[in-house]
């Protein structure tokens, strides 16, 4: 282990990141009276450009008036490629209540990125004597963003999660898909005449946990497009939380539950966790620095591992 011990990430439920546009202030409710533990509210992609204003207003306007409980509140701004992005970060801080917990940062592509919308929010949180000090989520969805993930994952310690945009991802990689996250069809390998599908996601994944684990951020899997499929979903979360991920975004309330479910550990881990623990005690005990449970060796990594997952439980427990 480095002598630069790997700082702790933020102790909060992420599971699930439910998003909704900003244009459609209906939603708000439903989406406070969710499961998810992180409340997305969109004024990019999902939002047409006539529908900008608007839809910032709503949001603005939902951050007084919505009862929002003990959910993470997050609203995705507009790129910064694009002439929205400003007025959103102004006007969130300025005329927002201070219940905004998170800006999103979409398709951030290095470090500067993030710089820029730093100075801007904290320049604002000084002219206006803001009492809460906002946090930023940012989302990889491009090339030059997992080039630069590394950089990204340490520009600012307002930091506090990272997800992967897989479709956006997807165009700017050239990857031959218009499918948003999961297993694609054509990405497969042969033995013996059958086919095999890997998951094309993997390395991408791979890339951001390393980064957000090394800095004490949150990674958090992103989208999965085919709302019908269920098992699909699933698959993909499982495959994430293998991975490291805490969480994945849910683009229509039925995923809410689904997240929840791969994200949460189940009883018989946590049961098996706090064995490890307490059989590593009695190791402990006898001067011992390993030991053997259920007929395989434990060892001092064994502990972080189970401390994780015990961790884990107590905080979505409260």
């Amino acid at each position: 282990m480095s002598f630069r011990l790997q700082p702790a990430p933020p102790a909060r439920p992420n599971r699930c990141q439910l998003f909704g546009p900003g244009s459609r202030q209906a939603l708000f409710a439903k989406m406070a009276a969710s499961e998810a533990d992180v409340i997305n509210l969109d004024l990019e992609d999902s939002v047409a450009p006539s529908d900008k204003d608007t839809a910032r207003e709503n949001v603005i306007t939902a951050t007084h008036d919505i009862d929002w409980g003990r959910k993470t509140l997050s609203v995705r701004i507009n790129g910064l490629d694009t002439p929205f992005w400003y007025r959103d970060v102004v006007d969130l801080l300025e005329k927002g209540s201070d219940r905004l917990d998170q800006i999103m940062i979409p398709k951030a592509g290095c470090a500067a990125d993030i710089y820029a919308v730093d100075a801007l929010v904290s320049a604002i949180e000084a002219a206006k004597g803001r009492p809460r000090r906002i946090s930023f989520e940012v989302i990889i969805e491009s090339a030059a963003g997992i080039a630069h993930v590394e950089e990204i994952a340490a520009a600012s310690p307002r930091l506090q999660a990272m997800s992967l945009g897989a479709a956006d991802f997807a165009a700017s990689m050239g990857m031959a898909t218009t499918g948003i996250g999961g297993t694609q069809e054509d990405y497969y390998m042969l033995h013996d005449g059958a086919r095999y599908w890997a998951d094309p996601w993997h390395w991408a994944q791979s890339a951001i946990v390393a980064a957000c684990r090394t800095h004490g951020i949150l990674p958090v899997d992103g989208p999965f497009g085919d709302i019908s499929d269920d098992e699909g979903y699933r698959a993909q979360a499982r495959r994430s939380a293998t991975l490291g991920m805490v969480g994945k975004w849910a683009i229509h309330p039925r995923q809410v539950a689904l997240a929840n479910e791969i994200f949460t550990p189940s009883d018989a881990a946590v049961a098996e966790a706090r064995e490890i623990l307490a059989a590593m005690e009695e190791a402990k005990s006898r001067g011992e620095g390993a030991t053997v449970y259920k007929g395989r060796l434990v060892d001092i990594a064994s502990i972080k591992q189970a401390e994780g997952i015990v961790r884990q439980a107590e905080m979505i427990a409260g």
